[in-house]
């Protein structure tokens, strides 16, 4: 058989720990047996960051705007621990702030839908994808534990050196206060991805916030998706028989709650960070939930949607088996491959993904899955693979 070629290059960024195992049996037993894979390889695993005083990560997003569309491995976001562990220059940022920051983008979430994992909310019938702005709030705060009686001010001073003063508190005891911000051609950004995004799907859109609370910086968010919607895309979604609308946030968890899914819910930075781990948890597993960064300027970063599966590493280390649901990963390089030849005119290339993801779904749905599917699953009889059978199943159920 012929391997699929690939005319332009896709960004590979390899990731750390369990993840990363994962990463290299996939390429070997699903990916590059059956297409000449063209990738231009980046290694975002914690040493070589460390290594590069994480100019890797900065080489890995110029490449994506280069090349248009990358994939991602899971990777680790430092802490006081891993300082230690990995003998780190300096607490590094997180790859995925870095990378979205440059990019510009939105991370869309949606969860994968198989048969026998069934939602816990019994009325959603179709996926549900969380649209998370990327950028500000809270990930971007500064915060001051306030000691004792006084005044926290928020002071804006202009370049003229005037400044506008805003009273937060007045303190009689100690307390704590926080400072957030977001910028208005970043909520553009974000407002037209997620338009954008919903015309690609044909699916409605939702935006929630709570303006009625948040009168200036909620309700700014509000002001420019609807200016945006009304002079660049309604006519469109009219076209494509699609709507949006504004609800709060509160509003919405409540329709969320009785609608059956099929619509994209965009949420600023925190409320999506919060919501895609609900959505992904009552659909049935974070390694069933596929991830996207998209840039308005047609950016795509394809990653599985959880961390880098570090307790099984261990167990990796020493020798032990494990049984690691890879399904998230191996749904980020599908769906870079599928992207990749979308923009290629490449439909060889989109077929493969879109085999490689039945046969995934497929290995499953015989009841042959790794243990966190087999806890939950409504199938009867199931067989617990470990995390290298569990890839060699699907290969198999691929080459049938």
């Amino acid at each position: 058989m012929d391997k699929i070629k690939m005319t332009t290059p896709l960004v590979e960024m390899d990731g750390d720990e369990m993840t990363r195992i994962l990463w290299q049996m996939i390429k070997d037993e699903l990916l590059t047996p059956f297409i000449e894979l063209n990738t231009e390889y980046y290694d975002l695993g914690l040493e070589h960051r460390n290594e590069t005083n994480d100019q890797v990560t900065v080489d890995s997003a110029n490449a994506t705007k280069k090349y248009g569309v990358a994939v991602k491995c899971a990777t680790i976001t430092p802490n006081a621990a891993r300082m230690t562990e990995y003998d780190l220059k300096e607490m590094w940022k997180s790859p995925n702030g870095t990378i979205r920051a440059m990019l510009d983008g939105t991370v869309f979430r949606t969860p994968i839908i198989v048969k026998g994992i069934e939602p816990c909310v019994k009325n959603w019938k179709k996926p549900i994808t969380i649209a998370r702005h990327a950028y500000g709030d809270v990930y971007k705060n500064t915060e001051m534990v306030i000691p004792g009686p006084g005044k926290v001010e928020l002071v804006y001073t202009a370049e003229d050196g005037t400044e506008t003063r805003e009273v937060v508190h007045n303190y009689t005891k100690a307390g704590i206060a926080q400072g957030m911000h977001n910028i208005d051609d970043s909520i553009e950004s974000f407002a037209r991805s997620c338009f954008n995004y919903a015309l690609d799907l044909k699916q409605d859109l939702w935006f929630a916030t709570k303006d009625t609370i948040s009168k200036k910086y909620d309700h700014t968010f509000k002001d420019i998706f609807q200016e945006i919607f009304d002079k660049e895309y309604a006519d469109r979604f009219k076209e494509a028989g699609i709507t949006y609308f504004y609800t709060l946030i509160d509003d919405a968890v409540a329709r969320v709650m009785k609608a059956e899914g099929g619509f994209i819910w965009a949420c600023k930075n925190y409320d999506g960070d919060v919501m895609s781990d609900m959505v992904s948890s009552a659909f049935g597993s974070l390694a069933m939930m596929t991830s996207v960064l998209v840039s308005p300027q047609g950016y795509y970063e394809y990653e599985a949607a959880h961390g880098t599966v570090q307790r099984h590493y261990y167990k990796h280390l020493k020798g032990e088996e494990t049984s690691t649901n890879s399904v998230a990963t191996i749904f980020a390089w599908t769906g870079a491959l599928r992207k990749r030849g979308e923009l290629d005119g490449n439909q060889e290339l989109m077929d493969f993904a879109d085999r490689l993801e039945k046969a995934t779904l497929s290995t499953i749905e015989s009841g042959k899955m790794t243990k966190d599917l087999a806890l939950i699953t409504s199938l009867e009889n199931v067989t617990v693979l470990n995390s290298q059978d569990f890839i060699k199943e699907i290969r198999k159920t691929l080459e049938n």
